[in-house]
């Protein structure tokens, strides 16, 4: 039986708005305290996207580490992105898993609420190789 398959990460970029890590077929975000994710501030992280995920089929977790408040414009204009196949939100705290609510209804597409990390990461993983087929 072989090792287990390391995680690596691809690319990783400090934003004024937090960090980004970039894996293989999915991103991963870490806002800073008290930012306003604005419209303006998401297409940093869809350009991103678009550099590493052209024509591919991609997840994103958003780690929950901080707070932080969300535009929900912004939900409009990721729903758009038709290669984004999962949505994830990581985090303990409870008022994230009241806005997940919101959220949700702003996104209308897979999207999902996690306390671990791991598990989202499976889901993550779940939904795109599911949406080979």
């Amino acid at each position: 039986m072989g090792k287990p398959k390391k995680t690596i990460v691809v690319q990783e970029y400090q934003l004024d708005i937090g960090l980004v890590q970039v894996f293989d077929n999915y991103l991963v975000t870490i806002f800073k305290e008290g930012i306003t994710l604005t419209l303006e501030r998401v297409y940093q992280i869809i350009g991103i996207s678009e550099i590493h995920f052209h024509n591919k089929n991609f997840g994103f977790i958003s780690f929950r580490k901080n707070n932080y408040a969300i535009d929900p414009a912004t939900y409009d204009y990721l729903r758009e992105l038709e290669n984004l196949k999962a949505l994830a939100i990581v985090s303990l705290k409870e008022v994230d898993m009241h806005n997940f609510k919101i959220e949700k209804l702003f996104y209308k597409k897979p999207m999902k609420f996690f306390i671990e990390y791991n598990n989202a990461l499976k889901w993550v993983k779940r939904r795109l190789r599911d949406s080979k087929k």
